[in-house]
C-alpha cells in the first residue's frame, strides 16, 4: 500500500510542480534507483567520493536550476530559488543518503553570501559556475572557535592596491576540496570591531588555497583548509562590516532549514526497511509485529515521522511568505533545526529497538541511517543553542499575538527573493506571531488535541505568572531549556495542526499523533520538576501540567493497519 503521508520513490509523482521541476526530481530518483542499493551501500562503506552524482547533477543542470535565483537566471523561467521544491529535493537526497544531501546542502550555504551580495560580478560568476556543474562551500567555522564569528582568526591585510592578502584556516567546511567558489568569512587586520568583518570569494583550486585534510572518516569531504597570502581582489569582496556579519546569520536562516527535510528522508527510508523486516520475521512462532510493544514502537515511529513531515511542509509556507513585516520564519527555522531533527533520531531509535541486530548489518540502509541521523541536530550549533534561540520568541508567541493574513500553501513557481534580502540580523524580540490558539481550536473535538491545548494554556499562564523564570534564573540555562522544550511542543503542535487542516489529514492519525505529543509534554514537565534550580512554585506547576493521553483501542488499531501496510511497500532496487 502507498501511504500518501510518506515519500515512496516507486509511486512519487510531484504533479503540484511545474514540468521541469517534476522532470528533475524524477530524474534524481531514477538515477539512484538505477544504481541500486548494493552500489549505494558499497560506496558508503568505501567512503567513495560521489563524483558520479555530481556528474549527473551537472549534466541535468540540477543545482543550477534549483539554486539560481530568478535575478541571475538570464531569463530562464525554470531557474529560481523556490523553497518548496528545494525542500522536496532535500528530502529525496536524504532518503538515499546524507552524504548526497550534504554536498547539496553546503552548496546552498556557500551561495548564501553571494546571492545576498551587492557585487554583481560575483553573482554573475556564481551563476556561471553553477551552470558548469560546480559545487560551493561556506567558509565560516574554525578549528579553535567553531562558528563563533566574533573570534575569527581569518585575517585580511591590505595589499596597498585595493585588495588584501588573507591568512588563516577554516575547519569543518563541506565541499572545501572541490568548490569552485568558497564564501569565506574573515576580518581586516587594520579595522577593529564589526566594521572590520569581510566576506570574500575564494577558489579551492588556487595555489594559495591549501587543503589540509578531510576531518571526518566519511564519504563526504568535510575539509580543513588554510589560506596563505591568498590574494583577495576588490572584485572578490562580497560584504564588509556589519553586512558581512548579517550575511553569515542570514545564510544560516536560509540554508540550515534543509536539515529538517534531510531528517525526514532518512527516517522514511529507515521506516520502510524496518517495518518490512519486522513484519516478515517470526519469533516464538509469531510475527514480530504481533507483539504489543513492537506495535506501539513502530506506531510511535510512524506518527513522529508524520509530524516531522507536516511541520516541515508548513514551515516552508512561512519561509516563502516572509517579508520585512513578517519574520515568523525566524522561529520556525530553529524549530526545524532542533525539533524536527531530534524527532528523526527518536524515530530511528524506536525502529532500532524493534529490528535490533539487523540494524548493524552492512547490507542495509538502516545501518547508515542510524549513524547519519545523529549528525543533523548537531550540524548547526546543538540542541541547546537552537532551544536558546527559540526561547527568545516565547513571550510574543504565547502572550502577544498579532494580526496576520492567513498564509496559504505555497507550491507556486515563484522566486523567494526575500530570503536574500533579509536585512539586519537583529531585533528578534520584536518579531510577532499570529494567535496559536485557532489551530488547536479547529480540532478541539479530538481528545488528545484538546489535552495538549490545555497544557499549552497552562504554559502560557505559567509564562505570565510570578513563577516564570526571572532575571536571576535566566542564568540557569539547564532549567530554561526544560521550559524551551515545553514551548517548542506548543509551536510544533500548532504547525502540525495547520498543515493537517490544509491537507485533510485523517483524524485517527492526528489524534494518535497528539497522544505522543501529550506524553512528551508531560515528560518535559516532569524533567522541569526535577531540576536543581526549580522553585517550589515551578515544581508544583510542572506536576500540575502532567496529563495522561486519551486512549482508544479501536483508533489505535486503525492507525496500526496503516503502519502494517508499509511492509513491502518500498524496497530499493537491488
Amino acid at each position: 500500500m502507498t501511504d500518501p503521508l510518506l515519500f515512496n520513490p516507486h509511486t512519487y509523482d510531484p504533479s503540484h510542480f511545474d514540468d521541469e521541476t517534476r522532470r528533475l526530481l524524477r530524474a534524481t530518483i531514477d538515477w539512484f534507483e538505477s544504481r541500486g542499493k548494493r552500489r549505494l551501500v558499497a560506496d558508503y562503506l568505501d567512503r567513495a567520493w560521489y563524483s558520479d552524482f555530481l556528474e549527473f547533477a551537472a549534466e541535468e543542470g540540477l543545482f543550477a536550476t534549483f539554486m539560481t535565483p530568478a535575478a541571475q537566471a538570464g531569463g530562464n523561467p525554470d531557474k529560481r530559488w523556490d523553497t518548496s521544491r528545494n525542500a522536496a529535493l532535500s528530502e529525496i537526497l536524504g532518503f538515499y543518503g546524507l552524504n548526497y544531501w550534504y554536498t547539496w546542502q553546503v552548496t546552498v550555504l556557500g551561495l548564501g553570501p553571494v546571492w545576498q551580495s551587492g557585487n554583481a560580478a560575483a553573482r554573475a560568476r556564481a551563476a556561471e559556475l553553477l551552470d558548469a556543474g560546480e559545487v560551493f562551500a561556506f567558509g565560516l567555522s574554525e578549528k579553535e572557535h567553531g562558528a563563533d564569528i566574533y573570534s575569527t582568526d581569518m585575517v585580511l591585510t591590505p595589499d596597498g592596491e585595493g585588495g588584501f592578502r588573507a591568512n588563516g584556516g577554516k575547519y569543518y567546511i563541506g565541499n572545501g576540496n572541490a568548490a569552485g567558489l568558497v564564501s569565506v568569512f574573515g576580518r581586516r587586520a587594520d579595522v577593529e570591531g564589526p566594521e572590520g568583518y569581510v566576506f570574500f570569494a575564494a577558489d579551492s583550486r588556487h595555489p594559495d588555497y591549501h587543503l589540509v585534510k578531510n576531518v571526518v572518516d566519511s564519504q563526504k569531504y568535510v575539509s580543513e583548509f588554510r589560506l596563505r597570502d591568498y590574494p583577495v581582489r576588490a572584485e572578490d569582496v562580497l560584504h564588509t562590516g556589519q553586512a558581512a556579519f548579517d550575511a553569515a546569520l542570514n545564510t544560516v536562516n536560509v540554508g540550515k532549514f534543509n536539515l529538517c527535510t534531510a531528517s525526514v528522508g532518512i527516517a522514511e527510508h529507515a521506516l520502510y526497511e524496518a517495518v518490512t523486516h519486522a513484519h516478515n520475521r517470526v519469533l516464538y512462532g509469531r510475527p514480530v509485529t504481533a507483539f504489543t510493544h513492537v506495535r506501539r514502537e513502530l506506531t510511535d515511529a510512524y506518527l513522529r515521522l508524520v509530524a516531522m513531515r507536516l511541520f516541515s511542509d508548513r514551515a516552508v509556507d512561512y519561509f516563502r511568505s516572509a517579508g520585512p513585516e513578517d519574520r515568523r520564519y525566524l522561529l520556525f527555522n530553529p524549530m526545524t533545526k532542533m525539533k524536527v531533527t531530534t524527532e528523526g533520531e527518536k524515530v530511528v531509535d524506536l525502529l532500532w529497538d524493534v529490528i535490533a541486530a539487523k540494524g548493524f548489518e552492512k547490507d542495509t540502509y538502516f545501518a547508515q541511517a542510524a549513524t547519519e541521523i545523529r549528525g543533523l541536530p548537531k550540524l548547526e550549533g546543538t540542541v541547546h543553542v537552537n532551544l536558546s534561540l527559540i526561547l527568545k520568541f516565547l513571550g510574543n508567541h504565547l502572550l502577544a499575538p498579532a494580526d496576520f493574513e492567513p498564509v496559504p500553501t505555497r507550491l507556486d513557481a515563484a522566486d523567494d527573493a526575500f530570503l536574500f534580502a533579509q536585512g539586519p540580523a537583529r531585533g528578534l524580540g520584536s518579531v510577532r506571531f499570529h494567535d496559536w490558539r485557532p489551530a488547536y481550536d479547529a480540532f478541539a473535538h479530538l481528545p488528545n488535541v484538546a489535552l495538549l491545548r490545555g497544557q499549552a494554556d497552562a504554559l502560557a499562564a505559567f509564562a505570565a505568572s510570578g513563577d516564570a523564570p526571572g532575571k536571576e534564573q535566566g542564568k540557569d540555562l539547564d532549567l530554561l531549556l526544560s521550559v524551551g522544550h515545553l514551548f517548542a511542543l506548543v509551536v510544533y503542535g500548532q504547525l502540525v495542526l495547520e498543515q493537517a487542516r490544509l491537507t485533510g489529514l485523517d483524524e485517527d492519525v492526528l489524534d494518535e499523533l497528539f497522544a505522543v505529543l501529550v506524553r512528551d509534554f508531560s515528560a518535559h514537565a516532569v524533567e522541569l520538576h526535577g531540576k536543581d534550580g526549580a522553585t517550589a512554585g515551578q515544581q508544583e506547576w510542572a506536576l500540575s501540567a502532567v496529563r495522561r493521553p486519551a486512549c482508544d483501542a479501536q483508533r489505535s488499531g486503525r492507525v496500526w493497519e496503516r503502519v502494517e501496510a508499509l511492509s513491502g511497500a518500498y524496497e530499493m532496487n537491488p
